[in-house]
């Protein structure tokens, strides 16, 4: 069976357009990682239940193992660097070293580009709809409790300061 052929997609990432020919079976996250060397998102167990290659697709987070680069023609893509670069996370990136909420950091970009899905939202969510919330997550060093504590912190300053 010969391969299939490449197709040519445009695609903003971070802010930043960028024009590739991937392969059809290419995942998001591998197209990330290899194509545009941003290795923060992670490929984990390959079946969209860890959440360790979560990335924001036209502002939804997506489970990047689980979509083909060749999906976002034409879309809008963030990864934990952009988020990170521009400031968005600043808060929630404190919050979690403060807290201690990371160790390995395998888990921390996926996790906190769920955590900020929720804090959009606004308010402040009660520790079961964290638990709910980042459920899809998997953490194998901290038992998320720190993790819960980090994100509580931050949306009840968010709540404060707006």
């Amino acid at each position: 069976m010969s391969p299939q052929p490449a197709h040519d997609i445009t695609l903003m990432v971070n802010g930043e357009a960028i024009a590739e020919s991937v392969e059809p079976r290419t995942t998001l996250v591998d197209f990330l990682r290899e194509a545009l060397g941003l290795t923060g998102s992670h490929v984990g167990c390959e079946h969209g239940v860890c959440g360790a290659c979560t990335v924001r697709l036209d502002g939804v987070i997506v489970r990047g193992c689980l979509t083909l680069a060749v999906q976002c023609d034409g879309r809008r893509v963030e990864t934990i660097e952009g988020l990170s670069d521009s400031g968005e996370l600043a808060d929630l990136q404190a919050a979690f070293e403060r807290r201690n909420a990371l160790q390995c950091g395998f888990c921390t970009p996926g996790m906190m580009l769920t955590a900020q899905e929720l804090l959009a939202a606004g308010g402040v969510p009660s520790r079961d709809t964290i638990r709910a919330h980042i459920s899809g997550n998997y953490c194998r060093c901290t038992g998320y409790h720190a993790i819960v504590d980090a994100i509580e912190s931050v949306a009840q300053a968010r709540a404060q300061q707006g």
